[in-house]
Order: structure tokens, then sequence, then C-alpha cells
């Protein structure tokens, strides 16, 4: 493998699993990835892919996540992606929720990852294992920038009314309760690609997003600038998703507590993993819940219906809050690959100036591309998105930044 001139390792830590990349953040290129699942389990799946090569760890338990990213490291050099010879500069972590403190990528330093400690109410199952992979990362590569790249960044300075929620003023500002958005980098990405592709500029586009993974959001960008999301105080609001159910009405939750009897932690659960198209279709993987709609099975018709119909929702608001919207983008797993979620979220709009053709949406392909009728006033596209190229460029800008400062100093 050829060394870049600078390479990136970005790191996205989960409770039980840990993902890291090479990048390139220069031509873009993925260099490396690896992936260990079932940290703390008494067998653990480890994999590393550097082009064609691919080196495999699977079975061995894997104590925690230091010895996560150990493994991962050395797999990258069983197929050839040693980390002395990549010309590493910087490591980017995915940071899910940085609150009202962080939004533009940060150094990691003790003061933050204390204060995403403090940050962990609001994002439960997200920044604790986002901070131990930090703390890792930085033992294991202590003479390296780590550089923190948060997830709801990109809609830190939404507009008031959309940020606000309608409930006693002191209360929220005490308790930190906003709308904060999340797949923020995702949305920035993927909205500044979509321009590119178009060969216009950015600040001239009104654009819908759709991230539809399992987790999913939808956002509103008016030149750039984020002015909607679909997401809020946590990533429970809006579309429904793989395992959450999106809108709710909070009565909802007091009538399980009161009622049901449910503690908050069953509530926790309910919502976070039992909700949405799995809790109404047993389902999350889209080829399966189609293949069981087209048997006859009823439930799975529910669950996508469902999930259509507040997919529509939004794509409607969003039309009305942008007044004029110029491109509807889908992107990440589902946005990405399902001509018929793209289809039939966007069916019967051609009204409201969204035609879809037929034979461009249900032709494959892996690379950005139009799927909207010649001569539909909106434009429809389908945009890899890319995140960790994002974080890796995010980093780099930060590096970057920092050389700036020294030099006119």
């Amino acid at each position: 493998m050829t060394a870049p001139a600078r390479t990136v390792l970005v790191v996205n830590s989960g409770s039980s699993s840990l993902k890291c990349q090479l990048i390139d953040p220069d031509s873009g290129a993925s260099l490396a990835d690896g992936t260990v699942e079932r940290i703390g389990e008494d067998a653990a799946l480890a994999g590393v892919t550097v082009g064609e090569r691919e080196a495999r760890r699977d079975g061995p338990a894997i104590a925690d996540h230091e010895a996560a990213l150990r493994t991962a490291f050395d797999l990258l050099d069983e197929a050839g992606a040693s980390l002395d010879a990549v010309n590493l500069v910087a490591v980017g972590h995915r940071a899910v929720h940085g609150g009202s403190s962080f939004y533009a990528p940060t150094p990691v330093t003790e003061e933050l990852i204390a204060k995403m400690r403090e940050l962990a109410p609001l994002a439960p199952l997200h920044n604790p294992p986002s901070v131990l992979g930090m703390e890792v990362a930085r033992k294991i590569l202590p003479d390296l920038p780590h550089i923190a790249v948060f997830d709801t960044g990109f809609f830190h300075d939404l507009p008031a009314a959309a940020a606000t929620y309608a409930i006693d003023r002191n209360t929220a500002q005490k308790w930190h309760i906003r709308r904060y958005g999340f797949h923020g980098t995702s949305h920035q990405y993927v909205s500044e690609q979509a321009a590119a592709f178009l060969d216009v500029p950015l600040e001239s586009l009104n654009q819908i997003v759709l991230h539809l993974g399992n987790g999913a959001s939808a956002s509103a960008i008016a030149g750039g600038r984020p002015v909607d999301t679909s997401m809020g105080l946590t990533p429970l609001e809006g579309l429904v998703m793989g395992t959450r159910p999106g809108d709710i009405d909070a009565g909802v939750i007091l009538y399980l507590a009161r009622t049901a009897g449910l503690s908050v932690d069953e509530i926790d659960e309910l919502l976070n993993r039992r909700s949405g198209v799995f809790g109404l279709g047993g389902e999350i993987d889209f080829r399966e819940l189609h293949e069981r709609i087209e048997s006859g099975d009823a439930t799975a018709r529910l669950a996508y219906d469902v999930y259509i119909y507040r997919l529509r929702k939004y794509v409607g608001a969003y039309l009305a809050v942008l007044g004029n919207t110029d491109v509807i983008v889908f992107t990440a797993g589902v946005g990405e690959n399902d001509a018929k979620v793209r289809r039939d979220a966007l069916s019967g709009l051609a009204g409201l100036g969204v035609e879809l053709d037929e034979h461009l949406n249900a032709s494959p392909g892996k690379t950005a591309r139009r799927i909207s009728a010649e001569g539909s006033p909106t434009t429809v596209l389908v945009i890899p998105t890319n995140e960790e190229l994002a974080i890796a460029r995010d980093c780099m800008a930060v590096l970057e930044r920092g050389i700036e400062r020294r030099e006119i100093g």
C-alpha cells in the first residue's frame, strides 16, 4: 500500500463495539476499515479490510475497549496497513452529544472528557462509550492530536423557533432542554455533496436531506444552514426508525409509568430498543420486511406504512418550512439502497413539484445520482454519506487553523 501524504484515524466507539477507519482526507479514500464487536462478551468478532486484503480474529474474548483498539491495530498490521507506515497525523472521534458547550470540532482534552461525562444524561447510550473510546485512543496514541466531531454540531445554530420546546423556560434553561438534532455530520456532508453534484453554489440551494438508516432523521437546509431537523433533545424524536418510535405523545410515557407501572429504565428500553419498525413488525432489515409484505404479512405491512407515513409528513412539513425546495436528497443505508422507500415516500407529490423517474429510481447504484423526472421542479438525488471522511476533514481543518495561528503569532 502506497502511503498518502497524511492520514487520519477515525474512531467510532459504541457500548460493545468499536469501529475505525484510516482516511486520506485529501483524496477522500478509505485506506482501511475495521470493526470489533461483542466487546466484553465470551466471544468477540474482529475484522479489518485493507483494499483486497482482510484479516480476522473471531472467537477469543476481547475484555474491553483498549483491548479492542489494540486488536484492530494488530489486524491492520497483518493486512498491510501498519500505523507506522501511513503518515498518521490525527485521530478523529465521533462524538454524539456536545450539548450547548461543544459544536465545532474540538481537540480532546481532560476538560472536554469531563464535560462529556456531565452531558451523559442527554445521550446515555452514546456519550459514555464515546468518552471511553477517546480515553483508550489517547492512551495508545498519546503523541497524536485527538479531535472530537459532534453529531449535534451542525444544528447548533437552529433558529430559536425550531430549537425551542414549548415548556417552562426556566426549567428548560436549568436542564439544558432544547432541540439539538443529530446526524449533523451526515446532513452537512450530504448537502455539500449535493451542491457539488449539481455544480451550483451551496448558498443558492434549499434542500431537504433524508438520512434513513437504522437511525433516521430529516433536515431542512436553506443556503447551507439548517433551519429545522427532526431529532430533538435526544435521537428519539422525529421519524420512525429501526428500533425507536420517533414522535410520540409525551403522555404515553406518563401513562406507562403511572398506569402500567413501568420504571424509567423499562420505558427507556422500550423506546430505544423495542419500538419503531422492529416494535411494530419484529424486523429492522427492510429487505426482510419487503419479503414479508409480499407474502401477505399484515404486521410487516403496518410497520412499513407507519414508517412511510411519518416520512411523508416530514417531507411535507419541510416543503412548507422552506417555501421553495430545490433538492430532496436520500442518504444512509435505507435511503441509498431502498428504491421502494424512496418511491413511496415521494409518490403523489407531483402537485408539490416533486416527481420521480421510476426507471432511474429503480436502477441500482453506489454513487451520487439523480432520480427525479426530467422537468421536475424539485431535483431528487441519492447521495452516499461518508461521515468518516467528513470527520477526517474536520480534523485537518482544526490542525490547519492551529498551524495558521502559530504562524501568525
